[in-house]
């Protein structure tokens, strides 16, 4: 299993102490709203990355969370060494400074410690629309870095001219008219509470320290995104903050509320949706929540219950209390299968990438219609559905008309829906007799004109 490092893309990686709008450059580049941004210093903790493109030219943009300077973040030691990591992997650096406050000894530190890196080093004066960065841009000059752009990330301002410095050092330049067909890609969300352990499993599958853990719930900010290739198969991994009950993200103030909406907005784009639950704890309304706004999305679904280590000595038969107790929380979710492992020792992770391929495929599968006909006349024969009115329910004919996840038309003599339990009945069916595992199925019923 290998980390796929962007192929022949170049890497633009930026760097700045908290809240020099490290962030809001990132989003205005790549086009995306994908790092938080907030006036709260050390807002971003994980590195986040991103594919961008200038004038024809495709590069991977890394956001990291600041360096040095002023900030409460108790995770701040980390954030520097993850900061760090993305440096040394740099073709290109981008220096972000401020330029409403001048030089600070912060921006001397990080100067200091980018001497040593060999990519090339930018470095962009932002904020200087505000009046009171005018002329300060020359004090920057001390550092002995050069070119010096000055820009205002927020509206764009000098950005373009910053990029073409950037294109110029990139090693390798590769045009976007003879760059290679993108390589198709399963998207994968990992959701949860806080604290389940999303982001040790991670990097557990990536085999990296990619995202920040700690035991500090709500550790994991913005949405961490990575790539990884196995077995010739590209999964985009997201692993996004954990979901409270709306009550306590409100107390929780700005940071989590948009955390929380980037993770929702993760569900909605994924192609599975692995949710991890804490095995000590077992599964709780919240997570009910969580699945069922992954289901809603009509995303694949995968159950993981982390920690399972912690459940040793327990007992032969814990597993199996375990498993009926949490799908009687999650009854929904029967379809969904369910693995127990442990981030912490890799124990069963493997399995976990067995399975997020098989329900990926089964939500694309497409079942001819015949096939499909021959299938409905069977399970009607024995099981027709229930006739409320006078005359007799009968099912004609049926077709696929999506997949992602794979729905289904039944046409009908007369009715317009069926009773819920005949739709969970066909449903059941379906996915025995097509191999529809861990996907949502979508059934509408017509009535067949005349």
């Amino acid at each position: 299993m290998t980390l796929k490092r962007s192929g022949s893309l170049s890497t633009v990686v930026l760097v700045g102490r908290p809240n020099v709008g490290k962030s809001t450059l990132f989003n205005r580049v790549t086009g995306t709203r994908r790092a938080i941004v907030t006036p709260v210093a050390g807002t971003t903790r994980d590195t986040n990355a991103q594919p961008a493109e200038w004038q024809g030219v495709p590069f991977t943009l890394v956001d990291t969370g600041g360096m040095f300077g002023t900030t409460s973040d108790a995770l701040h030691d980390q954030v520097v060494e993850h900061g760090r990591r993305a440096i040394a992997t740099g073709d290109v650096i981008v220096f972000v400074v401020d330029g409403r406050e001048g030089l600070v000894p912060g921006d001397e530190e990080i100067a200091a410690s980018l001497r040593g890196v060999t990519a090339p080093v930018l470095i962009a004066v932002n904020k200087t629309d505000d009046r009171r960065a005018r002329g300060r841009s020359v004090e920057f000059y001390r550092l002995g870095m050069e070119p010096i752009i000055e820009i205002a990330a927020e509206h764009g301002d000098g950005v373009g001219d910053l990029l073409d410095e950037i294109i110029a050092r990139m090693p390798h330049v590769r045009r976007e008219g003879v760059s290679a067909p993108p390589e198709p890609e399963t998207r994968i969300a990992i959701v949860g509470r806080p604290n389940v352990g999303k982001s040790s499993l991670l990097n557990r599958l990536l085999r990296e320290e990619r995202a920040i853990v700690s035991e500090l719930p709500g550790t994991t900010r913005d949405m961490v995104e990575s790539v990884l290739k196995w077995h010739k198969r590209n999964f985009r991994i997201l692993d996004t903050a954990g979901i409270r009950r709306p009550g306590r993200v409100a107390r929780a103030g700005q940071v989590e509320s948009v955390s929380v909406v980037i993770a929702r907005r993760a569900i909605e784009q994924a192609d599975v949706a692995v949710l991890v639950i804490d095995a000590e704890e077992g599964a709780t309304d919240q997570d009910a929540t969580i699945a069922g706004e992954a289901e809603k999305a009509g995303c694949g679904i995968i159950v993981v219950v982390n920690k399972w280590d912690l459940t040793k000595g327990r007992g032969q038969d814990y597993s199996k209390l375990f498993d009926d107790k949490m799908r009687q929380q999650l009854k929904f979710l029967d379809y969904a299968p369910v693995l127990h492992l442990s981030a912490l020792t890799g124990e069963r992770t493997p399995k976990l990438l067995e399975a997020i391929d098989r329900v990926a495929a089964a939500r694309m599968k497409r079942i001819p219609t015949g096939e499909l006909n021959r299938f409905v006349q069977a399970v009607t024969a024995v099981h027709p559905p229930a006739s409320p009115g006078r005359r007799a329910v009968r099912i004609l004919y049926a077709a696929q008309t999506a997949t992602a996840p794979p729905t289904f038309v039944f046409f009908t003599n007369v009715a317009t829906s069926f009773h819920f339990s005949y739709e969970r009945f066909l449903a059941n069916r379906l996915r025995e007799s097509f191999g529809l595992e861990g996907t949502p199925i979508r059934l509408q019923v017509r009535r067949r004109g005349k």
